[in-house]
């Protein structure tokens, strides 16, 4: 018997059936899922078909050579990686809580009302979302702020929540990546070699094009609108919003909080909960009352009461008390047990991801993918369709940038491309589509906060969509597609980002 040798059987590289037949499996569970459950399918059934095909993943796993303990290890770092995306989610939940109880969210769909024209509604709550996510470079943020106060507007206007959604998400995802503040559009250029600002320069002519549609869209849209219907409510909301919260640009300080913070690069998750505090302040002081009565209990007293309100609102979220049964259902949401659904999707999501990367079953899919790529127009089709699989299959928008960054950098380079087209596509079809996919990070957050599928809002999401088809158009026409030699960082940058 030979000793000092391992006895530990080696690895054997996955074949392309085995990359396929987890996400077959991930295919099949989820078509059956929105089959019978429908829009319910988030709220449990999706979370059981990422653990079956993250189940089949690991069989595939263990079979060529893998151990249990490894595969272990990967799921709790890959969960590990999105703990700050969950507590910030927990404390988003706290704060819509906090925003409605002080009067904060109810004063933007007020002023809302107030304001805009319902023709002009969808067009509006885009380029507001636009301007507001360049400004502090969060699309998160604006989502659960401004567009969560647009999306009432759009409820008491009797308006699309489906298209209001998109036109939101639309916005919000447009600024976040055209802003020099935001996180993902410093990873992009990072991870393919080129700086940031020519990296914004190079987004602009895909990116103008997809949110000019976009506006279009939303204003033909708009045209459809009934405005003596959808303004029959109004009149009725705005009365029932002054007598239950009074009205005032006072109650909207919490807003103006988070937005100092985030122009500041404050990170989100302390930003969020002083944004929340600032909520909880307002309330306290503006509405006493409200509070006293939303938590009112026998034998505690009012300040008791208000502390239980409070306290109420920041973990279960507030529950609407007008004469109005609409309103209500609007007004009811917030609290960090909301979010909850929501962190056990993604924690479902990251363990199926984290063991498909493990494994090398991303790594093979990519492969096969890269065998067929022989054009330029080729290779960004097959980097941005990469994009889109990663975002589907890991499940998180910043895996969806850096892992195709890593694996098609050095043939973006061989094939004398500038890098800032790699960073283009990997934005145009990483970043973009992530709120498209309901277990990815992004749709699982904003199907939370706004409570719609992104099964349903996914459609209305003009600019997310024409991203991607209009990065792979440019690859395929050669148009605005610069040579490395062009390049204002040139063969230098490269070769140092390719040696990082």
């Amino acid at each position: 018997m030979l000793t000092g040798q391992s006895t530990e059987r080696a690895l054997v590289a996955p074949s392309i059936l085995d990359a396929i037949l987890p996400l077959l499996a991930l295919i099949i569970m989820l078509s059956s899922a929105v089959y019978f459950f429908g829009d319910d399918a988030s709220y449990g059934p999706n979370q059981i078909a990422l653990l079956v095909a993250c189940g089949v993943a690991i069989g595939v796993a263990v079979k060529n050579g893998h151990k249990w303990a490894a595969l272990e290890d990967a799921i709790a770092t890959g969960i590990k990686t999105t703990a700050n995306a969950m507590l910030i989610l927990l404390m988003v939940g706290a704060l819509i809580g906090a925003w409605i109880v002080s009067g904060t969210v109810p004063t933007m769909i007020y002023y809302g009302l107030k304001l805009i024209n319902p023709n002009a509604f969808y067009i509006t709550a885009c380029l507001v979302c636009a301007l507001s996510s360049i400004s502090i470079g969060s699309s998160w943020s604006v989502i659960g702020t401004i567009g969560l106060g647009l999306f009432g507007v759009a409820t008491s206007f009797g308006l699309s929540p489906e298209i209001t959604a998109g036109a939101i998400i639309s916005g919000a995802y447009f600024g976040d990546k055209m802003s020099p503040l935001s996180d993902t559009t410093n990873l992009a250029p990072a991870v393919s070699g080129t700086d940031l600002f020519t990296h914004i320069r190079h987004m602009t002519w895909t990116t103008v094009p997809a949110i000019t549609i976009a506006l279009i869209l939303y204003g033909l849209l708009g045209l459809g609108v009934d405005v003596e219907a959808s303004s029959l409510g109004v009149s009725n909301n705005i009365q029932l919003l002054e007598e239950t919260f009074g009205t005032g640009l006072h109650l909207l300080l919490p807003v103006l909080v988070v937005v100092v913070l985030a122009v500041r690069k404050f990170p989100a998750f302390p930003a969020m909960m002083l944004s929340t505090l600032a909520g909880v302040v307002i309330a306290v002081i503006f509405q006493w009352d409200l509070l006293v009565a939303f938590g009112s209990a026998e034998g505690i007293g009012d300040v008791g009461a208000m502390v239980k309100g409070m306290w109420t609102a920041l973990f279960s979220g507030y529950t609407g008390a007008t004469s109005d049964a609409d309103m209500n259902k609007l007004l009811t949401r917030g609290g960090m047990a909301s979010i909850l659904n929501t962190i056990w999707l993604i924690v479902s999501a990251m363990a199926f991801g984290s063991v498909m990367d493990h494994a090398g079953l991303l790594r093979r899919l990519i492969a096969s993918l890269m065998e067929r790529a022989k054009s330029s127009g080729s290779l960004i089709i097959t980097t941005a369709l990469t994009c889109i699989g990663v975002n589907v299959v890991a499940a998180d928008q910043y895996i969806s940038i850096v892992l195709p960054a890593r694996m098609y950098r050095v043939e973006f380079e061989n094939r004398k491309l500038a890098p800032e087209n790699l960073s283009r596509t990997l934005e145009d079809a990483g970043t973009v589509t992530s709120p498209l996919i309901p277990w990815n990070t992004c749709g699982a957050f904003i199907s939370g906060v706004l409570g719609i599928s992104a099964f349903a809002y996914a459609p209305y999401c003009f600019f997310n969509l024409l991203s991607p088809v209009l990065t792979s158009l440019y690859g395929v026409l050669n148009f605005k597609v610069t040579p490395l030699a062009e390049s204002g960082e040139g063969q230098p940058v490269m070769a140092k980002a390719a040696a990082e």
